[in-house]
């Protein structure tokens, strides 16, 4: 019997932090301030890509999109967290699980891939400039984007469809926030070893080959910018590159550890909490960083908000 004819009237229990209610109010402060930094951070960042002239260029492109993605990403799951939380029944429908299941792992998935592409624009627009604006043409950057939507909701179906299609004999108490592939493998009452095997083997393709290819583009950018002579220079650069390499290892890093081992093996509270950081404390971070430490968007900044809010021209 799958889940489908085996839930589709019911509800799940998501049990969070529930064993530990102290955690209940620093958790829902948490959630509130980094979703409404979340809101506020991206949705600037769309308008200014999107109204400034000057920011229309392939590296702007990809943030607007991956401004998209963390906004979509995080109203996956929060809203209904900060919900069960004030609630003493923690539950979410069948139908609203499968929901959320299927959207966090192909915006998840999808980022992944997007981040591969900026940072092989950051390394043509480094190692390549000359060659620049015929490798990142139009037609290319729609391409490369409209491929990673399409592969991370791909893989979605595929692992959301071998999840849900696991027996689990009247288990409805999920040990997590939100639904979540480990956390709903450990409610099956069959061996999960095959599913694991393929879950992985997606997960490998997901995770590792971006991040590998990322980690290539950099050491060449790295190659490149410690020939620069001026020291400003390889500072500036340095201080880009090394900021958007440590969202790209938090991100990463923690999908990794999720998805690249039995969820068996994954110690309980520890992977809720590390759950947090690449579903809720990136998305967070992206704008700050891609905002803040960038010239040319401060600049946007200033030029755009006064004429959305002063109409000025």
């Amino acid at each position: 019997m799958n889940w489908a004819n085996e839930s589709s009237s019911r509800e799940f229990i998501l049990l969070g932090f529930s064993d530990k209610p102290w955690l209940q109010m620093p958790l829902f402060l948490l959630l509130l301030i980094s979703y409404t930094i979340t809101i506020f951070g991206n949705v600037s960042i769309m308008m200014v890509c999107i109204l400034d002239p000057k920011l229309h260029t392939p590296m702007y492109f990809f943030l607007a999109n991956l401004s998209i993605l963390d906004l979509c990403y995080t109203t996956s799951t929060v809203p209904h967290m900060l919900r069960n939380i004030c609630r003493n029944k923690k539950t979410i429908s069948y139908g609203g699980c499968v929901a959320q299941l299927i959207i966090f792992l192909a915006l998840g998935a999808t980022e992944c891939l997007l981040l591969a592409v900026m940072s092989f624009d950051r390394y043509v627009a480094v190692c390549r400039p000359l060659h620049y604006v015929v490798i990142m043409n139009h037609w290319f950057c729609l391409r490369v984007v409209g491929f990673s939507w399409l592969t991370g909701f791909s893989n979605s179906v595929l692992q959301s469809s071998l999840t849900l299609n696991m027996p689990r004999c009247g288990h409805k108490e999920v040990d997590h926030f939100f639904c979540e592939v480990p956390a709903l493998l450990k409610l099956s009452c069959a061996d999960t070893k095959p599913i694991e095997a393929e879950l992985f083997f997606f997960s490998v393709l997901i995770l590792l080959i971006p991040v590998t290819l990322i980690l290539i583009s950099y050491g060449f950018i790295t190659h490149a910018v410690l020939r620069i002579r001026s020291a400003e220079g390889r500072r500036k650069a340095f201080g880009t590159c090394g900021s958007h390499m440590v969202v790209v290892s938090l991100f990463f890093g923690t999908g990794i550890y999720m998805y690249l081992q039995p969820p068996s093996s994954t110690s309980k509270d520890w992977g809720k909490m590390v759950s947090l950081f690449y579903g809720i404390i990136t998305p967070m971070l992206n704008p700050l960083i891609y905002s803040l430490r960038n010239k040319d968007m401060k600049e946007a900044f200033k030029r755009v908000i006064p004429r959305i809010f002063f109409y000025k021209k």
